[in-house]
């Protein structure tokens, strides 16, 4: 079977993202099309759909149009490094344009998912294959509806010259609930491991689209938002699924585990994710840590983004997630797990220094345009398990990177329930609430708000890929942060569709505001 798509499929798909031909590579969009789209699909050709989400775990695309633009992440400008010709920049201050270089290559590697799901999707006739296909079809719909706000569609059987028709963001939704209703119903309870979809992951999935449904079929761009009872306890039913499948929440001092070296075995609450180990990690999450890390630490990485400082200062002393010395890790190379500031350290606990020879500090204080090596507080969600010797040789490292997660599925359980949902099993919003945040070592609430909610959410799920979506459900996407001191305009809760695609579609229609 040929790695790459005959021209015919290519060029459908160019007419589908508007990219060209030569962007179709199979290092960057992944190794598998359908040779023959009458054939039934199997396993390998299913790898291909996989392979094509990999993207996911790249510090650019989906995962900076997710962060960057938000509260808890930017990636600043040191000298002449990370300056990009301010594509970093653009997200975290809201000024990118309908050629932002990101926009462009999220859509298209989202885009060439979809019609490679479906490829799979129309053509297998093993129904668990059938399941993962529509599952994946729906996350990266999913995707593109909450980055884009409509999303193109064209059957793989169609010819490959037609234009492809267009779905509102209305549309969009109920394509994906469906899809991924099929998937609940035709996928294994149970699967070998986080990276292959199951019914948990159709239900997390599931539970996520009814939590942001209001956004997505709401006339009023950017809000206000009127969340339905219904949809709230259709999340609070898929919630309460995940629950009796036995996902649970990571004990007392545990918080990373699920992030850490041996996550595919010692996690409890990972639900869907790409499952890597040490011989092979084609998902690798290597850049979580590289593109914070210092060149001078263990590893050296490409010292680029930070976390800004009001979002730091948004967690207890206490609580875990800010940072721990964490076994295996810190006692080794030095680095510790989550949150960095002040002065680092390397193997031996030595003090580290910058290039210049000044001490390595890490500090609170940065700027978007012009900052030095050391300003900024880093992050390490994930981080690499270190040898016997103190050395770290990350190209397979064998963290899992997760995508959907238990704890996110109970704040998104409390939240429905804070927005008019009913449990029938009669628990509380806030009563899920502290029981996230008591393991972590934070201080219990007493009641809870939409403010208290998007903090928590903010402090479980950081660096996730979450935190636009979930401002933009709390209406605080567009307020103003540190290094973007002016409220941005709502229309800015989705990105411009490419021009390029607006051009080549006349079904494509530009957002409002671009």
């Amino acid at each position: 079977m040929k790695k790459i798509a005959t021209r015919a499929v290519v060029c459908g798909l160019v007419l589908l993202t508007a990219a060209g031909c030569a962007k179709l590579d199979e290092k960057l969009y992944g190794s598998r099309s359908l040779k023959d789209p009458n054939a039934a699909a199997g396993s390998a050709d299913l790898n291909g759909v996989y392979s094509q989400l990999y993207g996911q775990t790249d510090q650019a695309n989906t995962y900076a149009l997710q962060e960057h633009s938000t509260d808890e992440m930017m990636g600043p400008t040191r000298g002449t490094d990370w300056g990009d010709f301010g594509t970093w920049r653009k997200l975290h201050t809201h000024t990118w344009t309908a050629t932002h270089n990101q926009v462009n290559d999220t859509w298209d590697q989202l885009n060439i998912g979809v019609f490679r799901a479906t490829q799979v999707f129309n053509s297998a006739t093993d129904q668990n294959i059938k399941g993962q296909a529509a599952f994946l079809r729906a996350y990266f719909m999913f995707q593109i509806i909450d980055l884009y706000g409509q999303a193109p569609f064209r059957d793989p059987a169609a010819p490959v010259t037609s234009i492809p028709s267009v779905m509102s963001r209305t549309e969009g939704t109920a394509f994906i609930i469906k899809d991924l209703e099929f998937a609940e119903a035709n996928l294994q309870q149970t699967s070998a491991n986080i990276g292959i979809a199951n019914k948990a992951a159709a239900q997390a999935l599931l539970a996520k689209v009814y939590l942001n449904k209001a956004v997505y079929t709401s006339t009023a761009v950017g809000g206000p938002f009127t969340f339905a009872a219904a949809d709230m306890n259709k999340v609070i039913e898929y919630a309460n699924k995940i629950t009796a499948a036995g996902y649970t929440m990571e004990p007392a001092g545990k918080y990373f585990q699920d992030f850490a070296w041996d996550n595919s075995t010692q996690s409890k609450g990972n639900i869907f994710g790409f499952y890597n180990t040490a011989t092979s990690a084609p998902a690798s999450a290597k850049n979580r840590w590289r593109m914070g890390l210092h060149y001078n630490q263990t590893p050296d990485g490409w010292n680029g983004f930070t976390t800004l400082a009001d979002f730091y200062n948004s967690f207890e002393a206490s609580d875990e997630r800010r940072g721990v010395a964490y076994p295996g890790l810190t006692d080794k190379i030095g680095l510790r797990a989550g949150f960095a500031v002040g002065q680092q350290f390397g193997p031996g606990n030595k003090a580290l220094t910058q290039r210049g020879g000044k001490p390595l500090i890490f500090t609170p204080e940065v700027n978007l345009n012009f900052s030095t090596e050391a300003q900024g507080i880093r992050v390490f969600k994930y981080f690499p398990q270190p040898s016997a010797n103190n050395t770290v040789n990350d190209d397979n490292s064998d963290n899992d990177y997760v995508i959907l997660r238990y704890a996110d599925v109970m704040l998104e359980k409390a939240e429905a329930i804070m927005r008019g949902g009913t449990d029938p099993n009669g628990e509380t919003a806030v009563g899920i609430v502290n029981r996230v945040r008591t393991p972590r070592g934070a201080t219990t609430i007493a009641t809870v708000t939409p403010a208290v909610m998007l903090a928590e959410r903010g402090r479980e799920l950081y660096w996730e890929g979450w935190r636009r979506n979930d401002q933009i459900r709390f209406e605080k996407f567009n307020d103003p942060v540190d290094q973007r001191p002016n409220a941005s305009a709502k229309t800015f809760t989705v990105y411009p569709i490419p021009q390029r695609a607006v051009d080549t579609n006349p079904n494509l229609k530009q957002n409002a505001g671009y």
